[in-house]
Order: structure tokens, then C-alpha cells, then sequence
């Protein structure tokens, strides 16, 4: 187990109580990070993400708040030779937007410009800094908000909606020059699920539950891979048999089921929302849960290597490797997708179909219309006329 150590070749033992209160933790948080994290975090700062545990936040939000005040702890200590201050100060809050985003073409005539080479050296050291070049926007906004965020926790008010800091930050995210990128850089759209589906055709046990793990993934609307993993048995309820053609009553009937979808990342636990599955999805879940004799708890298992199905259930990351193995099995780069791909896919595949935005919202579930937007304007790009002129 890898563990920082402290001067004295030990830990000390403020450190050894900080780790074992980050115990409560573990279900979120790999062991092997326990202790580095204990000699980062300040004892206020383990209260604080244990009192969040017990409110009952996500796995995943509570995961990015351990990872970002881990983060913000260290690259703090090294810019400033001083602990994270609570609240912070405006000061410190432009700091760290200007050591994270900054123009790559000012630092060749400026060594100055961007965080400093102590800074980002210290950082490197400890394994939190990888990147040579400015930080995405996106990762400096979320450690923003998860630093707000923890402020408020703590009964504090921050400078976080300053006009100053919002100004810096659209004039840095301008300066870095930065392009988004795709959180999958291919959509899984049908013709991608065919291929995958493809690789599981046999009748090993791994390849059922992959089969129905991305059947039911993509046809519930692209859930995140968060929610596959978190889906358990009592949120499956079994509908009646529906026909395949809505206007034809007398057209073959297609087994139904309601997904409740409990805590999302835009939902709470307490929200009655749901998504329906209907036909292939559903006959794909019920062969992996008879086969893999589930019939409570969760879904979506663990199977060890010699094929049995374990209690424990897949993490997101999981979902994650079994989408990209199977890209490998099916002759495809697996750097080219990733489970997030499924959701892309999904807006994707309806847009190619006409299936228009607001239906496919209910069942995406996104609250953000100029989101899913864009997955329907970048088909309508692919199918119109305006790119084919000339051809």
C-alpha cells in the first residue's frame, strides 16, 4: 500500500487519526489514497466531507469533492507555504485561476506568465499535476464550484460570484485557447451498438450481463455510467406488454419495463422520475438477471475469473472498461469511445431518426435544451446539404 511519509520516516499520529476517520470514506474512496489524502487534508476538512457523507450526497459528487480538496489542499500549500484558508480570500481565488488557465504562447516569452515551476513542481511530485500545458476550463470551473461548494458547507460565504473572478475566468478560458473535447470522442450511436453486440453473441456469462449492461444502457435513454452501476433490482418494475407499432393495437407486443432513476445528477433520491424500456432491452435484462440469479440488490455484478457473479456491484469505472473492451473485441479504437458514448449515441441516433428533442429529452432526461441540442444539430450537419455542394 502506497502511503506518503512524513520527516520522520513515520506518520505522525494526527496523521494516523486523520486516516483512520477518512474510514468513513472508504466506500467512495480507494484505500490506497487514504493516507496520502490524510497527510493533505486538514482535520476541518475530513469533518467536513464526513458530515457531507452522512447528508447523503452521491458517490460520484462526493468523489470529485474528495479528489478537488485534495487538490486545491496541496496546490495551495505549495503557491502559498500555507494551508487552504477558509473562507478564501479573493486573492487566492485569482491566484488559482491564473495559475491554471493561461496563454501557452505568453509563457515561450514570459516564464513567469502560469503557475510557477516550484508550484507545478510540487504538485508534480505528489502525482496531482500531469499535464505541461493550462488546465481544460472545465476541470478549473468544477474544482471552483466543489471549493464553493465546500465554503458553503462550512456556513461561510465566498467570493465565488465576484465580478472580478467571473471576469478572469472568461478572459482566461479566451487566453488558453483551449478546444473542448468530447467526453467520448465517437458517438455509440446503433450501427456502433450493433458491432459491440456483436462480441457478445455468446452464451458466457460475462457476455450476457455486457449485453444487457449496454442494451440497457443506450435504450433507457444513455444513462450515465454512474447510474448503470448504481441500478438495482427495485428500481425495475415490470410493465405491461406494449405493441411494437403505438398505432396499430393489433401489432406484436413488446415486454415493458419502468426504470426509476432515484438520484441522478439531475434528479434526487426522492424524485418519482422514470424511463421506459421496451422489446430487445428487456429481454436482454431478464436473461442476465435469471442467469445470474439476481432477483435483488444490484444489477449489474461483478464476475470473477472463473466465471462466478459477485455481490459487489460494478463501479463507474467498470462500465466504462467493458465498453472499451468490447470496442477492442469488435476492431474499433477503444480510445475513440468511452461510456459516455451511449448517451451521445442515443441523442445522436434519435435525431437521425426524427425523433423529435423534447421526446428524447424525457427519456435522456436532460434538463438542458441547448445541450441536448447539440447532438441533433451535429446530425442534421451530417445528413443536410450545406457540406455537400461540391462532392
Amino acid at each position: 500500500m502506497s502511503r506518503i511519509i512524513s520527516g520522520s520516516g513515520m506518520m505522525s499520529g494526527s496523521t494516523i487519526q486523520k486516516a483512520e476517520a477518512l474510514d468513513a470514506l472508504e466506500s467512495i474512496l480507494p484505500f490506497d489514497r487514504r493516507d496520502f489524502l490524510a497527510e493533505i487534508l486538514t482535520t476541518d476538512d475530513i469533518e467536513t466531507l464526513r458530515h457531507l457523507a452522512k447528508e447523503g450526497l452521491g458517490e460520484n459528487t462526493l468523489r470529485a469533492l474528495v479528489s478537488d480538496l485534495g487538490y486545491l489542499e496541496a496546490w495551495c500549500t505549495a503557491a502559498t507555504g500555507e494551508p487552504l484558508p477558509w473562507p478564501a480570500p479573493e486573492a487566492l481565488l485569482l491566484k488559482f485561476v491564473a495559475h491554471h488557465l493561461w496563454d501557452p504562447v505568453r509563457r515561450e516569452s514570459d516564464p513567469e506568465h502560469g503557475m510557477p515551476q516550484h508550484v507545478s513542481d510540487e504538485l508534480r511530485a505528489l502525482g496531482l499535476l500531469r499535464s505541461d500545458g493550462p488546465h481544460a476550463p472545465s476541470t478549473v470551473q468544477r474544482r471552483l464550484s466543489s471549493w464553493s461548494t465546500l465554503t458553503r458547507w462550512r456556513g461561510l460565504t465566498g467570493r465565488f460570484d465576484s465580478p472580478a473572478l467571473k471576469s478572469a475566468l472568461r478572459l482566461a478560458i479566451r487566453a488558453s485557447a483551449r478546444s473542448r473535447r468530447r467526453k467520448s470522442e465517437r458517438a455509440v450511436t446503433s450501427d456502433i451498438l450493433a458491432q459491440l453486440l456483436a462480441t457478445c453473441a455468446s452464451d458466457r456469462i460475462a457476455d450476457v450481463r455486457d449485453c444487457a449492461l449496454l442494451l440497457t444502457a443506450f435504450a433507457s435513454g444513455g444513462r450515465r455510467r454512474s447510474e448503470v452501476a448504481a441500478l438495482r433490482c427495485e428500481q425495475i418494475i415490470p410493465q405491461e406488454s406494449v405493441p411494437r407499432d403505438p398505432e396499430d393495437p393489433e401489432s406484436p407486443l413488446l415486454p415493458c419495463v419502468r426504470l426509476r432513476l432515484g438520484r441522478t445528477k439531475t434528479t434526487q433520491a426522492d424524485d418519482d422520475n422514470y424511463v421506459l424500456m421496451i422489446g430487445q432491452p428487456v429481454n436482454a435484462l431478464r436473461q442476465w438477471l435469471e442467469r445470474a440469479q439476481i432477483t435483488e440488490g444490484w444489477v449489474f455484478r461483478r464476475i470473477d475469473r472463473w466465471g462466478n457473479v459477485e455481490r459487489r456491484a460494478l463501479t463507474p469505472q467498470s462500465v466504462n472498461l467493458i465498453l472499451k473492451r468490447r470496442a477492442a473485441l469488435a476492431g474499433l479504437d477503444p480510445a475513440l469511445f468511452s461510456a459516455h458514448g451511449l448517451r451521445s449515441g442515443y441523442l445522436t441516433e434519435t435525431a437521425r431518426r426524427g425523433i423529435p428533442l423534447t421526446e428524447a429529452m424525457q427519456q435522456s432526461q436532460h434538463r438542458s435544451v441547448s445541450q441536448a441540442a447539440r447532438y441533433y444539430n451535429d446530425a442534421e450537419r451530417e445528413l443536410g446539404q450545406a457540406a455537400r455542394l461540391i462532392v
